[in-house]
């Protein structure tokens, strides 16, 4: 069946010598994953450029019921990202997101709010600038929301401690050893009040930028426990200043 979707791209892996797979997280079907010819000239309905991580596409695709693997018919940008392809440091939070994506959203059933968010994030991260470095704080904070698992922020006024084991602020410490201590936990509780629309406010020595992006890792590593190593947070946490 020949249909159009929107997609964003998450990954490609090498499948044998003629061909690889691209992971997709489609609007219309959730993740999938396609079959291309990994030699593409330049000529081919495939160029190679539009499956660069968090590219942004629109194509037409053969899904085929029961199998794994589908086929891209066509395939093109929804809009242009010369800043996310081209700025070296949007092309590393850019790699460093898709890496985050690919790991996390495993759904194969579409999922229109999600979708909607990572469209407008990635729309966003093409046209920003002011407060860019903590664009991948909003985005990791924000994608809690579309998992399941966003903290619990109704106690966060007067509580001692942020469990992250349960996701909840609380005035008892808790008895196993996942937790922050009373000024992190409230750090904690200002950040989850972060947005696209305010992230240029805060203000982060690389630092603290550091160890907020690896407590919030750890967030996600407790919560989702097949959730692996990001190979890509080294080289990403050494951009700002």
């Amino acid at each position: 069946m020949l249909v159009k979707t929107r997609g964003i791209v998450l990954h490609t892996t090498a499948y044998n010598d003629k061909y690889a797979i691209v992971h997709i997280y489609t609007e219309s079907f959730g993740r999938a994953s396609y079959i291309i010819p990994r030699n593409r000239s330049k000529k081919s309905n495939l160029p190679r450029a539009l499956f660069i991580p968090l590219s942004v596409v629109e194509m037409d695709a053969d899904h085929l019921n029961k199998r794994d693997l589908h086929r891209i018919k066509e395939i093109k940008l929804c809009f242009q990202q010369t800043e996310v392809f081209s700025n070296p440091v949007k092309n590393v939070l850019a790699l460093f997101l898709a890496e985050v994506l690919f790991r996390v959203v495993k759904e194969t059933e579409p999922s229109p709010q999600l979708f909607g968010f990572l469209y407008k994030s990635i729309s966003l991260l093409e046209i920003t600038n002011s407060g860019i470095a903590n664009f991948h704080i909003v985005f990791l904070l924000q994608l809690l929301n579309y998992l399941g698992i966003f903290p619990n922020s109704e106690s966060v006024k007067n509580s001692l401690y942020f469990d992250m084991l349960n996701g909840v602020f609380t005035n008892i410490r808790p008895t196993h050893p996942h937790y922050l201590q009373q000024a992190e936990s409230e750090a904690f509780g200002r950040l989850l009040r972060i947005s696209f629309e305010n992230m240029s406010l805060y203000t982060f020595s690389r630092h603290e930028r550091v160890a907020i992006v690896n407590r919030i890792i750890e967030y996600y590593r407790l919560h989702l426990p097949e959730f692996p190593e990001i190979k890509s947070i080294s080289v990403m946490q050494s951009l700002f200043d």
